[in-house]
């Protein structure tokens, strides 16, 4: 059995080279793995999309119920509801009250409060 020295010296590579392969094999495998999570939302979003415009026009079309009631909107409804729960687990909860958000909404109440002075 050859130990980790003989390995190194059989493929001429430093420590410090085969760590940073390996650190860049790492980020590669979880970009991919990020880009395949925003992949699979992103066809979650369009079937949604399309299979509701289907179902609500079938319903409006074919039924005498009235058009704006809950039952022609439920599914839409409900399925947006995951929907919202699947953008959430692909993009964080960051995306829509992350940090910028609070940098920009600390500014603006700062701005309000600055020309709230100003006009009394």
């Amino acid at each position: 059995m050859r130990n980790n020295r003989d390995n190194k010296e059989l493929f001429n590579v430093s420590e410090t080279e085969l760590q940073s392969r390996f650190e860049k094999e790492e980020a590669y495998i979880r970009a991919q793995k990020k880009v395949k999570k925003i992949k699979g939302f992103y066809i979650h979003l369009l079937i949604y999309i399309l299979v509701n415009i289907f179902l609500i026009s079938t319903i409006k079309s074919r039924t005498d119920l009235l058009f704006w009631s809950f039952g022609t909107f439920s599914t839409a409804i409900f399925w947006g509801i995951g929907i919202a729960f699947h953008f959430m687990g692909t993009f964080g909860v960051d995306k829509i009250f992350g940090h910028n958000w609070e940098q920009r909404q600390i500014e603006k109440y700062m701005e309000d409060d600055k020309n709230r002075k100003r006009w009394e």
